[in-house]
């Protein structure tokens, strides 16, 4: 939201005091409470009739300071994001403190919070170790604001209200340095650098081609060693060096305002501690990885339609992993009854069963909102299970199912109520739920707990994701549980995975979309998805072949449609090319289906990384390689996993422009070498894209596997990519039952040696470029090259 107009005046309607001065500061315990006037007090005489500012700076876990600006404390503290790292004891004792005449000094870890006593207002933020400024605030950074109801104020409107903007403002403004980027804030589908970009954090339901999102989080993080998150689950405005050129301006409606400061160093640390913080990605379970087959939205099916799409996979030997039913599953008008539609699903047990033994996992479609003509409708609205409006009456209306109501997951008893209805689905047997909308959530509402609606616009999704997650671990287990979500706020990488929602059928929404997962997972999100081929419209054959190569390099990856089937064979008709041509759309399914596969190994040891330090499967350039200037707006390419460079082809052309960084980088598809520190350009064929691996690379993988879940261990191989020096690696193998192997790989002059693999069983292999495979013995194997 801009208040200004320009640097010197403020916009017509707006009244601005900003905290001048550091007035007084207390140190009580681990934190330093500080009077901060909006006028630098000269006389006594200030003291008087002035509005202060009340900042207290508290560390809640070593290496993040936190910051509450209050002007009123007299309020009720409102519900705020539930942060994990904050109930973990062993950091208790962390902070340190010191004062002197010039200023205050908060010090948690490597981060180091200074505040000058007297004036200007300055509170500046170092590496605690070399004094390296991170960020600051300083003269007209803390502003309190009073606004106008019709004030001419820009990015205010927000997606399900009536735009108004009058009443109480506070903002914070942290400095931008010179060559400063900012990353992050979410699943964003613009530009992958946030810098000169307005940003209304408030989940919407606009698809991927507007500026709005589905998974809004208040967290960014830059090219300087540092994050900050925003405390606030309601709307939160960004400014990202817009409105004032040299800051990033974040403010909220009412009377407090709290942000931390995250440091970390490299963004890889910044993730680490931003998810030790919020929380952790789930593990999710090696079949999850494998190709996921859609009914797709509005189509007919049935269950011979399903067999029919899952035997013609098989015939085409296309393994699939997961099959989905979206919407029709349930009755129309009865969105979500939970019950299967007897018209054509007059068995759903024995389909089930039937698919389970065709070696598939099943996902169902749903969402939190309860229809009219829905059985349910009654139950819930009788038991107080609906939110209902300030009057009482149940909260309805008619988008997207008529009469609809929300179910109101701040009453226990209703979130018991909607996963009892789920705890029946699973005990039919479905594994997953593709947990759908949950944007479109009113603010004119009562919540059972008296929750405020601003703040649970965008926490409602969270609340929503836990219950039907909670479900899924109760019966599969710690790692095994996995959804298929698609609005998020903080904390929702905790409930994995997430896709990104309704992308249309172009090279440019292909983009878009991967934009959008870059973004999401410089927020803090380890896996995400997205509709392989785009969802509204058919894909034309070109755009359906190049989004499989991205989407089968992707971490999890599904075929999805809105008015069409996404089996390849419709395509290879529509195009009039034979099957069995090698760029046909099914044979470039096939062959990327089936990379995926035998690259299990190694993507299912990159989830386990995101699980344990928030680093994505799907790796931003700016993460992999940070010390590499261009690699600062690379939003078209990505690494998958550590090692593995993908840049997906996005033009009918087949032209491809990407950056290798330096080193020696070795196509997997074809072993030709390159140097790197250089852009690239290549022409690829559909069963091609450019997909490097970098020196020093060692890629576990699993040949001729026919399954995500496959037992990958009894027959892993190693390839190994050398470079010019020496290297040595240590390389985890997990299998999906958590049995583990570790292998100590050797990288000299002339000379591989690889050592371990003594417990799997039938051994293992070694790869070299360009060479047969090498059996190992006794647990080891040498190579001269």
């Amino acid at each position: 939201m801009k208040f200004s107009d320009g640097f010197w005046q403020l916009r017509p309607g707006v009244q601005a005091l900003y905290g001048r001065q550091t007035y007084d500061v207390q140190h009580e315990g681990d934190t330093l409470n500080i009077i901060v006037p909006t006028k630098v007090v000269e006389t006594r005489g200030d003291t008087l009739n002035r509005p202060a500012l009340s900042v207290v700076l508290h560390s809640p876990m070593p290496g993040v300071v936190g910051v509450r600006i209050e002007h009123h404390t007299g309020g009720d503290r409102k519900v705020a994001f539930d942060l994990p790292g904050t109930r973990d004891s062993s950091g208790a004792g962390h902070v340190q403190i010191a004062m002197d005449q010039d200023a205050a000094r908060l010090v948690s870890g490597d981060v180091t919070a200074t505040v000058s006593r007297g004036a200007p207002w300055s509170l500046v933020f170092t590496d605690t170790e070399t004094g390296r400024v991170l960020t600051s605030s300083g003269d007209k950074s803390l502003g309190y604001l009073q606004v106008a109801a019709n004030a001419p104020v820009d990015g205010a409107f927000v997606s399900g209200t009536d735009g108004s903007v009058g009443g109480a403002y506070l903002h914070e403004q942290l400095a931008l340095g010179v060559g400063e980027l900012v990353y992050g804030l979410g699943e964003r589908f613009g530009p992958l650098v946030k810098n000169g970009q307005s940003i209304e954090v408030w989940n919407a339901d606009a698809g991927t081609s507007s500026e709005q999102a589905y998974k809004n989080i208040p967290f960014y993080l830059t090219n300087r060693g540092y994050g900050v998150l925003v405390n606030h689950p309601g709307h939160v405005s960004f400014e990202v060096g817009s409105e004032t050129v040299e800051r990033v301006q974040f403010s909220v409606a009412g009377e407090s305002l709290e942000y931390f400061v995250i440091g970390g160093g490299q963004p890889a640390g910044v993730l680490d501690r931003y998810t030790e913080l919020t929380g952790r990605p789930a593990r999710v379970p090696a079949w999850s990885y494998g190709l996921w087959l859609s009914t797709s939205f509005t189509t007919d099916y049935d269950e011979e339609t399903v067999t029919g799409f899952i035997e013609g996979m098989a015939e085409r030997e296309i393994p699939l992993s997961v099959f989905h039913f979206d919407c029709f599953w349930m009755r129309e008008f009865n969105w979500c009854d939970f019950e299967w539609d007897p018209r054509v699903f007059p068995d759903p047990a024995g389909m089930l069963a039937r698919l389970h033994e065709r070696g598939l996992r099943v996902c169902v479609w749903i969402n939190p909102y309860i229809a009219q003509r829905s059985p349910l409708f009654d139950e819930a609205k009788a038991n107080g299970y609906l939110v209902r409006r300030t009057d009482g009456s149940v909260w309805q209306w008619d988008m997207w199912q008529a009469g609809m109501a929300l179910v109101d997951f701040t009453n226990p008893a209703a979130v018991t109520w909607y996963q009892d209805h789920l705890r029946r689905l699973v005990a039919q047997g479905v594994d997953s739920f593709k947990t759908d909308f949950g944007e479109r959530i009113p603010v004119d509402v009562d919540y059972f707990d008296g929750s405020d609606p601003e703040r649970m616009h965008n926490l409602y999704t969270q609340r929503y994701n836990e219950a039907v997650f909670e479900v899924l671990e109760e019966a599969r287990g710690a790692g095994e549980a996995v959804l298929f979500a698609r609005s998020a706020t903080t904390g929702g990488q905790r409930l994995p995975v997430h896709w990104g929602g309704d992308n249309t059928s172009t090279f440019e929404s292909m983009a878009e979309t991967l934009r959008g997962g870059l973004s999401l997972g410089l927020s803090g999100f380890g896996f995400w998805s997205h509709d392989i081929g785009g969802f509204e419209g058919m894909p034309d054959a070109g755009v359906f072949k190049r989004w499989v190569a991205f989407g089968l390099l992707s971490s999890h990856s599904r075929l999805h449609g809105s008015e069409n089937y996404r089996v390849p064979w419709l395509f290879d008709a529509a195009e009039g090319r034979d099957e069995a041509d090698p760029l046909s759309a099914t044979s470039v399914l096939r062959r990327f289906t089936q990379l995926k596969l035998e690259l299990m190994p190694y993507l299912f040891a990159a989830g386990e990384e995101a699980h344990r330090t928030g680093l994505p499967v799907m790796r931003p350039m700016q993460v992999a390689f940070p010390e590499d200037p261009a690699t600062a707006y690379l939003e078209r390419q990505y690494m998958l996993g550590p090692d593995l460079l993908v840049a997906p082809v996005m033009d009918p052309s087949g032209e491809v422009d990407f950056y290798l960084p330096a080193g020696r980088w070795t196509s997997l598809l074809t072993g030709e070498t390159r140097e790197g520190g250089a852009w690239v350009r290549e022409h690829h064929e559909f069963d091609s894209l450019p997909l490097y691996a970098r020196s020093g690379a060692v890629i576990a993988t699993s040949p001729g596997a026919d399954r995500a879940d496959a037992d990958w261990l009894s027959g892993v191989t190693l390839r190994i990519f050398p470079g010019p020096t020496t290297a040595r690696r240590t390389v985890d193998v997990v299998s999906p039952d958590g049995q583990r192997e570790t292998f100590e790989v050797t990288i000299e002059a002339g000379r591989v040696a690889v050592r371990g693999g003594q417990g799997t069983g039938t051994g293992f292999k070694v790869q070299l470029p360009g060479a047969d495979p090498v059996a190992a013995r006794h647990g080891e194997v040498e190579i001269s090259r």
